[in-house]
């Protein structure tokens, strides 16, 4: 199935969801809040998602079973892809939020929630314009270098670690690329943090 048959689906079964649900029996059309709450959950659950299997799952099987190239290039891929998406999805959710909670009248809790989801977002483009760019050009630069050593087909850190034992270049690099590395899943763990304290608060408000 192609992209477009299945975001044509996906907007099928959403508009199924708006015709089926209780506001539009009990009125004539659904208003701007009930829109703004569908934005903001979608985006959020969106958001959670991406940020929970890039982070905890899909990478880790990628680390775990690919070559150590192959997967830091394909990874370079994805990581702007996922960081636009995700930061995209935080930008509307705490655009509705917001607007749904305005600063003067809302609650001490309502102030917090919009704050973790402009953290979410800060932490997203932190990582999408700054560290990831800078993680990517290290890594290729690595690459060059461990290409030279006949290293970087297998899978795990094994080989990387012996030949920088004798290669003060190759150490140097794993250092630099170590601390570039380390900042951006900083950003994205306390992005995730950020978006797991907002759905314990939607959790709350919740009456199933």
């Amino acid at each position: 199935m192609g992209w477009m048959s299945r975001f044509i689906a996906a907007v099928a079964f959403l508009a199924i969801g708006v015709i089926f649900s209780p506001e539009t029996f009990g009125s004539s059309s659904p208003k701007l809040p009930t829109y703004l709450k569908l934005a903001h959950l979608l985006c959020f659950s969106t958001a959670w998602g991406a940020a929970l299997w890039v982070t905890f799952i899909g990478g880790i099987i990628m680390f775990k079973n690919l070559p150590r190239h192959q997967f830091g290039n394909l990874q370079s891929k994805m990581f702007p892809a996922y960081f636009t998406m995700v930061g995209a999805c935080c930008a509307i959710s705490a655009a509705s939020f917001g607007y749904l909670h305005p600063w003067k009248s809302a609650s001490i809790a309502e102030k917090y929630q919009l704050g973790f989801l402009l953290s979410a977002f800060a932490f997203n483009l932190s990582n999408l314009f700054v560290f990831t760019p800078m993680t990517i050009e290290m890594m290729k630069q690595r690459h060059k270098v461990e290409r030279e050593e006949n290293i970087g087909e297998e899978i795990g850190w094994s080989k990387n670690q012996e030949a920088a034992k004798v290669n003060p270049k190759l150490k140097a690099m794993n250092k630099k690329f170590g601390m570039i590395h380390g900042l951006s899943s900083l950003a994205n763990i306390m992005s995730f943090g950020s978006l797991a304290m907002h759905s314990w608060y939607l959790a709350g408000k919740m009456d199933l």
